[in-house]
């Protein structure tokens, strides 16, 4: 099948009028000279990748933390709606027992890779490995200094899903930690207070990616720089940034965007609270939360998880001045990298999954495909 005459974003990160070739679930030619007289016209619509999505807790109701298979089936349903053709869900502070039983639902999911569902390609371990000062909405019960054995009962418990491991570098055995864990995974620097020579330690020792900038972590000082200037100077690390229009100013979201350049990556950092009504109570990490003014709050009023999705933050991101080619590869291509799954999702490339999403210009959603099949009611 041929779809022909669209506004196509391609592996070079740029828009080309033209056409693409979807067969037998993967991409096939893509902007050929020559294209078949039934091609189906798209008349100048826009298509763009799958958005893939590695930091969301939760949608509907459901949190990945519970443990519940049609919980996350649900979520799964939530993101194709939205254009999120692939995710690696992300846990909480929890005791391991808790985390087992969720990356067991996980481990299914992926096996069963149900039809019309979004495509669950890894999870994002977020804690335990975090500082108490800078927990946010992590219960402070839980939390644990670094444990690579126990970290990795839990890997191998789910066949490697875990493609992103959280940790704070100021904590005893971070760097160790770090080294090890990165053989296996992505590890990101997450919930922390560290200064910038332990932060740099922890790059060096092999962190590659940072989980929700600015959010729980100290601010950039001219005298002590921190986290971010460590991480903003190495080109290898990559870094998420949560764009729902509460947890950061657009400003600083341009900011990002200079600093990092081509390693941004778009991260929703939802919870079940999203696809819910405002006034919401709902529980998160075993405390109680609330969705009030369009994102999540604990009791004592600290931001928790948002109520986006990806699609929304793309769409803000794009409002906000931030180059639609910019935001569009920090919300396929980059995290589908941080996951080690770019070579076969996050753009319109000859040989990957067909996942992508026909839009208008104005990125107005119209259509969502999964492996070629279209989703429907997107």
């Amino acid at each position: 099948m041929y779809y022909k005459n669209a506004r196509v974003f391609t592996s070079d990160f740029r828009f080309h009028t033209g056409a693409f070739e979807v067969k037998d679930g993967l991409f096939g030619q893509v902007l050929p000279e020559q294209v078949p007289a039934d091609a189906i016209d798209l008349k100048g619509a826009t298509v763009i990748p799958g958005l893939v999505e590695v930091h969301s807790h939760g949608n509907s109701g459901a949190d990945f933390s519970d443990g519940d298979y049609q919980g996350l089936k649900d979520m799964a349903a939530y993101y194709a709606q939205w254009g999120v053709t692939s995710f690696a869900p992300a846990s909480m502070t929890l005791p391991y027992e808790v985390l087992e039983k969720a990356f067991a639902t996980a481990k299914r999911l992926h096996e069963e890779a149900p039809e019309g569902l979004s495509r669950l390609m890894g999870i994002q371990m977020e804690g335990p490995y975090f500082s108490y000062k800078k927990r946010g909405a992590q219960n402070p019960d839980y939390l644990k200094e670094p444990d690579f054995e126990g970290f990795r009962k839990l890997y191998e418990g789910c066949g490697g899903l875990v493609r992103i491991v959280d940790v704070a570098p100021e904590l005893p055995g971070a760097a160790e930690f770090a080294r090890q864990a990165s053989q296996l995974c992505t590890v990101s620097i997450a919930h922390t207070d560290s200064d910038y020579d332990h932060a740099k330690a922890a790059i060096d020792a092999g962190v590659t990616h940072l989980t929700h900038l600015y959010n729980a972590m100290p601010g950039i000082h001219h005298r002590n720089p921190g986290v971010i200037p460590a991480a903003v100077e190495n080109p290898n690390v990559q870094a998420e940034i949560i764009c729902d229009g509460y947890h950061i100013h657009p400003a600083s979201v341009r900011l990002a965007f200079t600093m990092f350049k081509d390693r941004m990556i778009l991260v929703s950092d939802s919870g079940r609270c999203a696809g819910l009504p405002e006034g919401s109570q709902f529980q998160l990490g075993g405390q109680d939360a609330w969705l009030r003014g369009g994102v999540a709050r604990l009791a004592d009023g600290t931001i928790a998880c948002s109520a986006a999705n990806l699609w929304q933050c793309l769409v803000n991101t794009i409002s906000w001045n931030v180059p639609q080619e910019e935001a569009i590869r920090a919300a396929t291509y980059n995290p589908a990298k941080a996951i080690g799954a770019e070579d076969t999702i996050g753009s319109i490339e000859t040989g990957k999954l067909a996942d992508f999403i026909i839009c208008d210009e104005d990125f107005t959603q119209r259509r969502v495909f999964i492996g070629g099949r279209e989703v429907p009611g997107a």
